[in-house]
């Protein structure tokens, strides 16, 4: 018998009311170039990222949690995972040496930010080794693909237990191949996202679109994905008399919305006036959303000196 899912108390990341994510990567975001960046230079990368100076950052910006790119289409990652290499079989292995994350957990929890993670729900696009591994033998439902990948994600939730708050999940895309009622499906995958800590939040981001959705009962908040479109109302709205507003639960997942302070993932410029972008925060705020902002970081794991201000102003403006 199949039990009842319950989705995971939203509250403190309502109360939160805005983070920041930052697309630390050995490439760039969205890229699909193979990347020959050595394994050698990516792990003196993550052993030099300064999560002390970072989590000091934060918390002077009233920052309240923080979410970071595992990895994404190049095939490395910032966190040893053995389960991973042993699927991909790759050597020297792509995951860092360092555990970031861990290591991130730490220093943020003692200034009292929450940590979340990103990652895709898909095999990393630009590894042809690791892609073809991962998926193993094609089928509609992409059997092979969410077994190993629900592998992979279990070992690290269980690594880092309640350490970790949340995930945002990059596709998986073929909504249809998830919706299956039997496993590997959107609920397998989500119990091994929250296998470390099931009060763990999870969103299933099924492309950029606006109005705001949620694609399956097994997430907690709404993946929010904007660029250009600062959406303000839902969709297919009867009523054009008045204007229609977002309530805090969207097909019952947290109100969310997840967009880019610059003009592209982990880059510059600033796009907006302060006023701006702490005006449409507190417009979703207003209405019992959570708004997370993207910007990118140096090298060195610091926030880009560009983005510090605005980020600041934000804090200061909503308060903590």
């Amino acid at each position: 018998m199949t039990v009842p899912w319950q989705r995971a108390d939203t509250t403190w990341f309502r109360d939160c009311r805005w983070g920041m994510l930052a697309c630390y990567l050995a490439d760039s975001a969205s890229n699909l170039q193979p990347t020959l960046l050595p394994v050698s230079d990516w792990n003196a990368r993550i052993d030099a990222f300064d999560v002390d100076g970072l989590a000091r950052q934060l918390a002077e910006a009233r920052v309240p949690y923080f979410v970071i790119t595992l990895g994404q289409n190049s095939g490395f990652y910032l966190s040893p995972n053995a389960t991973y290499d042993r699927i991909v079989g790759i050597n020297p292995s792509k995951c860092s040496h360092r555990d970031l994350i861990a290591d991130l957990a730490r220093a943020l929890s003692a200034r009292g930010i929450r940590l979340m993670a990103y990652l895709p729900g898909m095999a990393p696009a630009s590894d042809a080794i690791a892609k073809a591994r991962l998926e193993g033998e094609p089928d509609e439902r992409m059997t092979a693909l969410q077994r190993n990948w629900e592998a992979v994600v279990r070992e690290w939730s269980l690594c880092w237990g309640r350490a970790l708050s949340g995930w945002w999940i990059d596709g998986p895309y073929n909504a249809d191949a998830y919706r299956h009622p039997d496993a590997p499906n959107y609920r397998s995958f989500a119990e091994a996202l929250k296998a470390g800590n099931s009060d763990s939040l999870v969103a299933f981001n099924n492309g950029l679109r606006t109005p705001l959705y949620s694609m399956t009962e097994y997430e907690d908040y709404t993946p929010g994905e904007i660029e250009r479109d600062m959406t303000v109302a839902p969709g297919n709205v009867p009523d054009f008399s008045r204007l229609a507003n977002y309530e805090r639960f969207l097909n019952n997942a947290q109100l969310h919305v997840l967009t880019i302070m610059g003009e592209w993932w982990g880059k510059g410029p600033v796009r907006f006036p302060d006023e701006l972008t702490i005006g449409y925060t507190k417009f979703i705020n207003s209405r019992g959303g959570v708004v997370t902002w993207d910007a990118p970081l140096t090298t060195a794991g610091l926030i880009d000196p560009e983005f510090l201000p605005q980020l600041t102003a934000l804090g200061r403006a909503l308060g903590k």
